[in-house]
């Protein structure tokens, strides 16, 4: 790039120059450590079609003799190539091919690189470094790189590189390929290091679909102890529990979900096998409101096998005989990794690299949730069609975009659905461990009644137990009034933050009087159900039309908002009854079964988008208030998987919806129920989710 300067008369072209210094700057810069410098030199060799590529670390502990050697048989350079491509740094060369779609000869490869930068992370090994290469039937080329004396050099036109042209002396034969001996490394290197290294490369192609034409090799001569008893990666994937394979493209996916029980439970438990469960992906709801819908994005369908752990100390010592073997393993190599073509996209799954914040969400739901150590997992695209998720020119991850985001979204709502599943059996197998939640507290006091009365000591107890049934019951009721608050508050306190940005809009533009007294109605009536939350919910009498009215007021602005058609069966002759019980409690659990449906009619979006709210008689013990919607409804979910803590299919929910709702129930002494098809006289409408609120005793 050229300046000119005018001075007097005079003119003068400036042209940027450049310290040799630099590519050793940049090469520090963009490649973090040693092992994605080695990644990046086994991708060139994927790149140049080999079908092997050799690391070999030599004396690694003794600096002054340790080297690096990195050797392919791929096609090789001749002369042209490494003047005009190889020492091109920034070449847009595999940027061309990629962009043209021009794949490798032998074995129709895809290329990895793209920015023309990856050949200098053999700078961040070693201050000397030799290539050799050579094309079938060629002459073998050579070129000796002294850093010290590249970056000591004034400019790049007086740091040349000598080509040496000799007969093959290391691709002997009809060898060909290409060959890296680092050596003046720059740190030495350690056990831990070793394997880290061996870890880094063996995890290049993937361990589910990787490319059965390309295989990378670690050898460690003077300390080949230094690899033994590693625990393997199809070792590690014999000791799931659970493992899931599916796929997702535009806005579906489906995935096969298998539950495979420790040996020691496998009476208790049997082989559970969900196939081709197919789910919608969710869409967001934020001050954006956007579908998620990948089929706007060159992503293409994105395949994937997980493979989920239970660290439960009982189970892992029934599943392997080397339970820290494993441990080690997992805290190592879990978490979801990405290829491209079955080759590693970096540093998606390494250590400290939490990209989809799985460690986060277990934090928040302890129970339900997958920590990166308690997963490892591949997603697998397709070089050709995933053009939109594009590599950082650090080579760690892709650059996050909007495809990156909808992408990393639609991965989390595809675990969502199969922490679902996971959940279910894991809840299970807790129960047959003794550390179950499955019989509540008050369902095991009874238990220890009916023994201590076999045994004769009821009595004596029983003044003891009534004391402690009676101060649990205080804590689940303040528990309780705690808990339901706030499930709803945070989804009243977003609707009138809706509300406040449009007035604060109206008031802005100066619309009407009027429009301004609508818009302050709607956040009074927004608010009014948060004033009444916040009330002692003392227990009183009322009625079903009463608590389904305060429910409507509360919902109406949301409905109207995402376009859903209300239908009250109140207005249609629906029984009315009276109901004894927390107003504030009840009304809210009605606007957790709105918003649930709210949320499920969002992510299915029908053409038209129906909610119901009525009651009925039909259902025996006792009247009951029915909310239902035409969403997806709960497919082959069990109720009493749905109302169980922490189980959900809403990605970022954290599953106390309906166990919530279903404690409050049973303290105002009634249950949840979900009626079945035709249990309930619905209108023709109502197609998905019918969830009834059934109160067993009234006045």
């Amino acid at each position: 790039m050229a300046v000119a300067v005018r001075k007097k008369g005079r003119s003068e072209k400036l042209v940027f120059r450049v310290r040799p210094r630099l590519l050793t700057l940049l090469g520090d810069q963009l490649i973090k450590d040693a092992n994605l410098a080695v990644f990046e030199l086994v991708k060139n060799a994927y790149d140049a079609d080999a079908t092997v590529c050799a690391v070999t670390l030599e004396h690694p502990t003794d600096q002054s003799k340790a080297r690096i050697i990195v050797e392919d048989d791929g096609v090789g350079m001749d002369e042209d190539t490494l003047r005009d491509v190889w020492m091109m740094i920034a070449t847009d060369f595999r940027a061309l091919q990629r962009k043209e779609d021009r794949r490798t000869k032998k074995f129709n490869r895809f290329p990895l690189g793209e920015k023309g930068l990856g050949r200098l992370s053999a700078h961040k090994l070693g201050r000397s470094i030799r290539l050799i290469t050579r094309r079938r039937g060629g002459n073998e080329l050579v070129l000796d790189f002294d850093w010290d004396k590249i970056e000591s050099a004034e400019d790049l036109e007086s740091a040349g590189i000598e080509l040496e042209v000799r007969d093959p002396e290391t691709f002997t034969g009809n060898g060909h390929g290409t060959c890296f001996e680092i050596t003046r490394l720059r740190e030495t290197w350690n056990r831990g290091q070793a394997r880290r290294l061996h870890r880094a490369v063996n995890s290049l192609c993937s361990p589910f679909k990787g490319p059965e034409d390309f295989e990378v090799m670690l050898s460690i001569p003077e300390h080949a102890e230094w690899l033994e008893n590693l625990f393997s990666a199809d070792k590690a994937n014999s000791c799931a529990l659970y493992h899931v394979r599916g796929s997702f493209e535009g806005t579906t996916g489906r995935f096969d979900y298998t539950f495979t029980p420790p040996p020691g439970y496998s009476k208790q438990l049997t082989k559970r096998t969900e196939k081709g469960s197919k789910v919608a992906l969710e869409k967001r709801e934020d001050k954006k409101t956007r579908p998620l819908d990948l089929s706007g994005h060159d992503i293409g369908t994105v395949s994937f096998d997980f493979w989920l752990f239970d660290r439960d100390p009982a189970v892992l010592r029934d599943v392997t005989d080397d339970v820290k073997g494993l441990k080690d393993y997992l805290d190592e190599n879990g978490g979801i990794r990405i290829y491209r073509d079955g080759i590693r996209v970096y540093d998606f799954g390494e250590p400290g690299n939490d990209w989809l914040n799985l460690d986060i969400r277990r934090v928040n739901t302890p129970t339900a949730r997958t920590s990166n150590n308690q997963i490892l997992g591949a997603l697998r695209l397709d070089a050709t069609e995933s053009g939109d998720l594009r590599e950082k020119t650090n080579r760690e991850g892709f650059i996050e975009n909007e495809a990156f985001e909808d992408f990393r979204a639609a991965v989390l709502n595809m675990l969502t659905q199969v922490e679902a599943e996971k959940t279910k059996d894991q809840r299970r197998l807790r129960e047959v461990l003794g550390k179950g939640t499955g019989k509540r507290v008050f369902a095991k006091l009874a238990e220890v009644r009916e023994v201590l009365e076999k045994k004769g000591t009821l009595a004596e107890v029983e003044p003891i137990l009534k004391a402690a049934e009676k101060e649990m019951e205080i804590y689940r009721d303040q528990l309780l009034h705690a808990a339901v608050p706030g499930l709803s508050i945070g989804m009243m306190l977003h609707g009138a933050e809706k509300i406040l940005d449009e007035l604060r809009a109206a008031t802005n533009k100066g619309a009407s009087a009027e429009k301004i007294k609508d818009l302050v109605d709607q956040l009074y009536r927004a608010m009014r159900p948060v004033t009444n939350l916040l009330k002692n919910p003392h227990p009183g009498k009322t009625s079903a039309s009463a608590l389904i009215r305060e429910a409507i007021f509360s919902a109406e602005f949301r409905l109207k908002r995402h376009h859903i058609t209300l239908i009250n069966g109140m207005d249609q002759d629906c029984p009315d009854f009276k109901v004894e019980g927390s107003k504030q409690m009840l009304v809210a659990s009605i606007n957790n079964l709105i918003d649930n449906s709210i949320h499920w009619l969002e992510t299915r979006d029908p053409k038209q988008k129906f909610i119901y709210i009525g009651t009925t008689k039909d259902i025996e013990e006792g009247p009951a208030i029915v909310v239902g919607d035409n969403g997806p409804g709960f497919g082959k979910d069990d109720p009493e998987d749905l109302i169980a803590p922490f189980f959900t299919r809403r990605s970022g929910g954290m599953g106390l919806g309906l166990y919530i709702v279903s404690e409050v129930m049973r303290v105002n002494r009634g249950r949840i129920v979900f009626p079945s098809d035709g249990d309930v006289e619905l209108p023709k409408q109502i197609s998905g989710a019918v969830v009834a609120l059934q109160f067993l005793e009234t006045s």
